[in-house]
């Protein structure tokens, strides 16, 4: 668990970093990297790689990509395990965005070292005619390499419906 803590106390102070540099010196450019840079490219495919194993209820490579002591917030709620968050919610996450169209909007993150955090920022659009819905969908996601193979720590979402464009 300690593991996990120090990974998710890491990543806060550099996400926070970014945001406490635009309150002092406004407009100054984020600390986050955009997802174009190289440094980010493993990252972003285990990322990818985990939001379509989820999307294709593929739970063996959802298990794959996860740390065992995962922790993922979500709604107020929490799973504190790789184990809890299967056997649970992924099965809901999976039914959900199953038949969803997602369009990542914007990547930023950051490697230090063994540690790594991307946020991404979506829409996620589900159903057909009047049962249709998109939300806004944010993902922050933190992940550590051990024996070089990256895996995800901690993973916090947070959605909300999509507010209609104003005219």
């Amino acid at each position: 668990m300690k593991h996990v803590l120090l990974s998710v106390a890491i990543a806060v102070s550099f996400a926070a970093a970014p945001a406490l540099a635009h309150e002092k010196a406004q407009g100054a450019a984020a600390q986050a990297a955009p997802a174009s840079d190289p440094a980010l490219k493993d990252v972003i495919a285990v990322a990818e790689k985990f939001g379509a194993a989820l999307k294709a209820a593929d739970m063996a490579t959802v298990s794959s990509l996860l740390d065992e002591r995962v922790l993922i917030l979500e709604t107020g709620g929490a799973e504190r395990s790789r184990e809890e968050y299967l056997g649970h919610h992924a099965i809901a996450d999976a039914a959900f965005l199953g038949g969803a169209t997602i369009t990542t909007q914007r990547r930023h993150g950051a490697v230090h070292g063994d540690t790594a955090w991307l946020a991404s920022e979506s829409e996620i659009a589900t159903g057909k005619g009047t049962g249709s819905k998109t939300v806004s969908s944010t993902e922050t996601l933190v992940l550590q390499r051990t024996a070089g193979t990256w895996r995800i720590v901690h993973i916090h979402w947070s959605s909300r419906p999509k507010k209609a464009a104003r005219s």
